[in-house]
């Protein structure tokens, strides 16, 4: 039988991959990498980066593509026989990545590559992946000796087994649970989401309507039900998944201790002081105190803002809604009721005008206009029905491709992400170019009958944000592995080219274009539009407080010697110092928080925030040059999209911008000036 993983195709035939594929694939290519590292390391390869990448480059690209395709399907079509072949293999691929990246003799070649009077001759882009490599293996324990290499080798094992673990439990947790609500508890939920809860409850025969929380489902309960009792419901639900309060095989308790002390065991053994010391070393801020600094200042700036809005807020639910004691279930719930008798529209009145067909033409017409490429839908296996399959092109040439996988569906993880399918790669052993494919990945609500998917504004930034990533991994030009596109881009940089895509959602031009009414075709009304500029830095002060939040409860977590044991005690301890709003005693937040323990964000949660402070600088010279300039494009896209991480950022964003980043673009933008 032909193995689907290991056919050398340019684009993988998902619907034949099966679980049964995954182990002797993997099997396969871990022996080829293995042997390739073990030939790279030996007397026959000399320190030389040509000769080096020769041996190594390729059966690793194969390996990481192959088993990103096995994490891919793990994250958009789980099912427990996936899950199980997965599981099985993450240890082996973790045990070879780790040996790679501490292996003390491949280690001394690229030391004495640098060392040499041929490293001058390099490329700009491959002394970068070469200083980047060098940090790695420092990083990956490639000083170590002895137990404590042995040991630094378990932790990597570990770690990915409890990443995985955590994953596994919020959606299981977010799965496990359905309400089903009668038609008299759902007054006030829009009409789309009542007739989706109902085809849902229908669909496993079933009387009422199935509520979910998955974000289509939960957060327009949460916003529009009249019925308090249900929002309590749902949200007590949702803030306890994966938690003790559930069900024990789900709790993420036990697993977030676990990880907090291996991290700050694997620092110790790296000879820093904590976790966020290894975090930050490949980012731009330079300390945990630098990145604690940085959010408390922006803390102090919100404030006052965001204690007007929690003001306003609860004066409006006291007189207009009869709620003298706002709870959290109330929030969403009130604050969508001011906006409205403030701004005198709701979501879902703008929603009616973004079907997705008709944004995903207005979303492409910037992208071609700006960056002089053309779109076009192209044909590719793909995992399911619902996912679309789309080329980029310059001149006739491929640029780039990605797959859009735009809704929720049983299965699939929650939330919204962009990753790499292939990285632009000049090929070593070919010596062709590879172009770029992105996999983007949603979780808006479906088409319902014969009407088209429609998205609120929240989730059309949602999409903009993230095909600022696809864009960052598809446009790059520079061609060597390891730092084209987003590989090698500094982690609190990385967020820049998809913040600086929202800014396109606010513009009346932009959105002229990408709307259509579901029923007339008519574009979004300027009146309205008008209505929605006004209430675009809505409670903005009360955002910025959460994601500092969020922020400094993970920095703090990763720097604090008992942060394991204090896990919810830290939580507290934060909101208390910058939150205005009061959460509930049984609210686990911490347990579901899969951007620090299963995402990546370990220690560098603070980057939206960072990365926010460029895009918005970035976003003000459209501002000022014109929005749709594609002199400014051409620019931004050269000095930005173009050069992945072949340098850092900073350099980056200075030929662009020509000078320093500057906070003042984004306290105007978000009306905190």
């Amino acid at each position: 039988m032909t193995n689907p993983l290991l056919q050398n195709t340019s684009l993988t035939d998902f619907a034949a991959v099966r679980p049964e594929h995954v182990t002797p694939a993997i099997d396969a290519l871990l022996a080829e990498a293995n042997a390739a590292l073990d030939r790279a390391v030996g007397p026959d390869v000399p320190p030389d980066y040509d000769a080096l990448s020769m041996v190594l480059e390729v059966p690793v690209e194969r390996l990481g593509r192959a088993w990103g395709v096995v994490n891919h399907l793990a994250h958009v079509a789980d099912t427990p026989e996936l899950r199980a072949a997965h599981a099985e293999n993450l240890p082996k691929i973790t045990e070879y990545y780790t040996r790679q990246g501490s292996d003390e003799r491949l280690y001394a070649k690229y030391k004495a590559i640098a060392a040499s009077p041929a490293a001058a001759q390099l490329s700009p882009a491959r002394r970068q992946a070469l200083a980047h490599a060098l940090r790695d293996f420092r990083l990956g324990g490639a000083d170590l000796q002895g137990e404590a290499k042995t040991r630094f080798m378990a932790l990597q094992d570990r770690m990915a087994e409890l990443s995985q673990a955590f994953s596994n439990h919020v959606l299981d947790a977010t799965d496990a649970f359905a309400h089903y609500a009668t038609a008299e508890e759902l007054a006030g939920v829009p009409a789309d989401v009542v007739a989706a809860a109902r085809a849902a409850a229908e669909a496993e025969g079933k009387d009422g309507h199935k509520l979910t929380l998955h974000f289509p489902s939960y957060f327009p309960v949460m916003q529009y039900a009249q019925n308090r009792a249900l929002r309590e419901t749902l949200y007590t639900a949702y803030v306890t998944r994966a938690s003790e309060l559930g069900a024990a095989e789900r709790d993420n308790s036990a697993v977030m201790r676990e990880l907090l002390t291996l991290r700050a065991e694997e620092a110790r053994l790296l000879g820093f002081a904590n976790y966020a010391e290894v975090s930050l070393a490949p980012k731009m801020a330079g300390t945990p105190a630098e990145v604690l600094h940085f959010l408390r200042d922006l803390a102090q700036r919100a404030r006052p803002s965001a204690e007007k809005d929690l003001a306003d807020l609860r004066a409006f639910a006291a007189s207009e809604l009869g709620l003298t004691e706002l709870q959290a279930w109330d929030l969403a719930y009130a604050g969508e009721k001011l906006k409205e008798a403030r701004y005198a529209f709701s979501d879902q009145e703008v929603k009616a005008y973004l079907p997705l067909p008709k944004v995903l033409d207005g979303l492409f017409h910037i992208v071609e206009t700006l960056f002089e490429v053309s779109i076009r839908p192209a044909e590719a296996p793909v995992w399911h029905p619902s996912v679309r399959f789309f080329r980029i092109e310059r001149a006739g040439q491929v640029v780039g491709e990605f797959y859009l996988d735009p809704h929720a569906r049983p299965g699939k993880r929650p939330g919204a992400w962009m990753d790499s399918a292939r990285s632009r790669w000049l090929r070593v052993d070919s010596h062709r170019l590879q172009t770029p494919v992105a996999y983007l990945v949603c979780n808006f609500s479906s088409p319902v009958g014969d009407k088209p998917a429609l998205l609120t504004h929240d989730e059309l930034t949602t999409l903009f944000h993230e095909f600022g990533h696809g864009l960052h991994h598809m446009l790059t030009q520079v061609d060597e592995m390891g730092v084209s596109g987003i590989d090698g881009v500094e982690w609190d940089a990385v967020e820049l080219p998809s913040q600086f895509m929202e800014n396109f959602c606010w513009e009346w031009d932009v959105i002229r274009r990408l709307s259509a009414h579901v029923d007339s075709g008519e574009p979004l009304p300027r009146a309205l539009f008008d209505k929605m500029l006004a209430a675009k830095n809505f409670q903005s002060g009360l955002q910025t407080l959460r994601q500092v939040e969020f922020g400094l409860f993970d920095m703090r977590l990763h720097t604090e010697a008992d942060a394991a044991e204090r896990v919810q005690a830290i939580l507290a301890e934060v909101r208390q110092e910058v939150a205005l709003v009061p959460v509930p005693p049984f609210s686990r937040t911490a347990h579901t928080f899969s951007h620090i323990f299963a995402g990546g964000y370990s220690a560098g949660y603070y980057s939206y925030k960072w990365a926010e402070v460029l895009s918005a600088d970035a976003w003000s010279a459209f501002e000022e040059e014109g929005v749709l300039n594609p002199e400014t494009g051409r620019r931004y896209r050269r000095e930005i999209l173009e050069a992945g991480g072949a340098r850092p950022a900073i350099e980056s964003f200075k030929a662009f911008r020509g000078r320093e980043p500057r906070i003042d673009a984004l306290l105007r933008h978000q009306g905190m000036a």
